[in-house]
């Protein structure tokens, strides 16, 4: 059995699409992974490239501890189940099965041992001497199982095996299936475009669009915790709905004002990770509820909608609906007037009627109108902290007065009030604020401290030795924060990455009498050599026109070190300091390009030397956004 371990894979063919981008995931030994989406997402197309079908543009493939871009599809020790079921239709079902393992030359006693425990396993023991065409959809998508089975691979790939089946044939093999996974305990990869599917079968779900991974999780996290619009609208049937609308918060209050006039009112503590920002009535949000947690009332307070068409289910009655009063044309593509409702046990409703929606406020979903992403992070990205100057090189800021560090003062130039925008992860312990924890939060790994301050919170990542009720003292970490003057950027965060252009290049050497080829990156006169590795990838990726190209050289600010005239390294002229009261940067200029690197308190130099390892150096292509290596 194996774990796999994508890493930063691309999949860009001659004419520039881009097929799948940057996409990243760690799949662990015994796991059900289901890649889902709409079709042309990528899904098939990633699946292809784990089974060695299709060829790896840029990034690392690892089955095991073993580098896979290269390696052949039948050394990898995978099986593969296709949608069509591919079988021989001349040959039995037997032979089907016993086919691959006679190709490897393995003996028959073995093969027979192994078809008939697969046959047992999968029920077909009956079917043997039958032919395919003699056999119903379902029966021919075991004996495709079963000719993967025989092998005993790592691992299983599943490119949408269920399409061509009905409905009830569908849900019986996804049972099945699912059994055969548990019982065999080893690695699965399905490929779907039918979410239920997804939900039903996965440990983990990869949700795709466009080529790009928009989340990967549990099925109930995706669920619940949706990453984005799409994402939220995909995953669950019926869909989701969404409204255009306004939050306008009054309190302890937060009302939803929609674009009909109606509204619905939430309390705020179960929206408190939005944004202040998106609470003032005017910004535009998109809310969303899923059918299934709203509930209908025949008078009173709520969304007021006319019922427009019933489907009566049995256990289950769907709803559908338009916004107001006025009966109208019903579109599915006009979500912003149309709602759905999932009852159970209801059947006092009918076409005509006017009724009253009401979100259950524990479900409710929130998604900024423009990026489409969640403004209910689990961590939200950042807290918004006003700050007014108090003269004397101090600032008032969380009713502490503290200093104002040079960078920041330099960017004000004078303005007396001013917004920091602080991430949690800028809050660390010290002494310059100090706050009471009104709770705390398990957010994925990490947890997330609710800090009170005024009538609403400050959210802060903090260790285990931090308990609600305790007196939280912290600093920030001036550099990871944005600072702002009437809403204006005036000083943006430092990052973590530096970032310089160069070009690539290689030599000939002989060596023992051996023609060895040596790369390099070069950056303006400091030339680096490549580990060999990077090299022939960045050469097989590119081919020649590698030699022509220039790249993004990136590293980690913190593998800069200085060095000695005498030796290799990047000559670069200091611009001037950025002191960050914490943290101090020089501003630098080497080849026509700025950076900034990290610098002791006593750092004076006006000409420094620097270098860095290319192990730690990422090389990215300008003419296509891709990672290269």
């Amino acid at each position: 059995m194996a774990n796999l371990k994508l890493s930063h894979i691309y999949k860009v063919y001659d004419n520039g699409h881009k097929a799948v981008n940057d996409f990243n995931i760690d799949i662990a030994d015994r796991e059900f992974i289901v890649f889902v989406g709409p079709s042309g997402c990528g899904k098939s197309t990633t699946l292809r490239m784990i089974a060695g079908l299709e060829t790896i543009t840029a990034g690392d493939m690892f089955i095991g501890d073993t580098l896979v871009n290269d390696m052949e599809p039948k050394d990898r020790d995978i099986a593969m189940v296709f949608q069509s079921y591919a079988l021989y239709p001349h040959m039995t079902v037997y032979e089907n099965m016993a086919f691959g393992l006679r190709n490897r030359k393995m003996p028959e006693d073995e093969i027979k041992q192994r078809v008939m425990k697969a046959a047992k396993m999968l029920d077909i023991e009956d079917y043997l001497e039958r032919k395919p065409k003699e056999m119903s959809g379902g029966q021919r998508q075991r004996v495709a199982l079963g000719r993967a089975l025989v092998r005993d691979p790592k691992v299983f790939l599943l490119d949408e095996p269920l399409s061509n089946l009905d409905a009830k044939l569908r849900a019986a093999m996804r049972t099945e299936i699912t059994a055969l996974h548990k019982s065999l305990k080893t690695t699965f990869i399905y490929v779907t475009h039918d979410q239920v599917e997804a939900m039903t079968m996965g440990t983990r779900i990869v949700v795709m669009k466009l080529g790009y991974v928009q989340q990967i999780d549990t099925p109930m996290n995706l669920y619940n915790e949706p990453y984005n619009k799409f994402v939220a609208g995909f995953i669950g049937t019926p869909q989701m709905n969404f409204f255009d609308v306004k939050l306008q918060r009054e309190g302890d209050v937060v009302t939803i004002i929609f674009s009909n006039g109606d509204t619905v009112h939430v309390p705020y503590e179960k929206v408190s990770k939005i944004h202040s920002h998106y609470l003032d009535g005017k910004t535009p949000v998109i809310f969303g509820i899923r059918p299934e947690h709203i509930s209908l009332k025949k008078d009173g307070d709520g969304l007021k909608f006319i019922v427009t068409n019933i489907e009566r289910l049995g256990n289950e009655t769907i709803v559908y609906g338009k916004l107001g009063d006025h009966l109208g044309e019903f579109t599915m593509k006009d979500e912003g007037n149309n709602i759905i409702v999932k009852l159970v046990d209801r059947d006092d409703i009918e076409v005509g009627d006017v009724v009253y929606a009401e979100p259950n406020p524990n479900k409710v979903h929130f998604f900024d109108a423009e990026t489409e992403i969640t403004l209910m992070n689990k961590i939200p990205p950042f807290n918004t902290l006003e700050a007014r100057a108090a003269g004397d090189g101090r600032m008032e800021l969380l009713d502490s007065s503290v200093g104002v560090p040079p960078a920041f003062a330099e960017a004000l130039k004078g303005a007396p009030v001013f917004s920091l925008n602080v991430p949690p992860q800028a809050i660390v312990p010290g002494d310059d604020f100090h706050l009471p924890v009104a709770r705390i939060e398990k957010a994925d790994d990490k947890r997330l401290a609710y800090l009170k301050y005024g009538d609403g919170y400050i959210f802060a990542l903090v260790g285990d030795e931090v308990a609600e009720g305790d007196d939280y003292g912290f600093s920030l970490l001036n550099e990871k924060v944005n600072v702002l003057v009437e809403g204006a950027e005036v000083l943006t965060t430092i990052d973590d990455e530096v970032s310089m252009t160069g070009r690539f290049s290689k030599k000939d050497a002989k060596e023992n009498g051996e023609r060895v080829l040596h790369f390099f990156y070069n950056i303006g006169d400091y030339t680096l050599e490549a580990l060999p590795e990077q090299g022939y990838k960045i050469n097989s990726i590119d081919g020649d026109s590698c030699y022509k190209n220039t790249y993004r050289y990136a590293l980690d600010r913190n593998c800069i070190r200085f060095v000695d005239s005498g030796e290799a390294g990047l000559d670069a002229k200091v611009l001037k300091l950025h002191d960050y009261g914490n943290i101090r940067f020089a501003e630098v200029e080497a080849d026509g390009q700025s950076f900034l690197i990290r610098v002791d308190p006593d750092f004076a130099a006006e000409k420094v030397r620097l270098a860095f390892d290319s192990k730690d150096v990422s090389v990215y292509s300008t003419k296509i956004d891709m990672k290269i290596c």
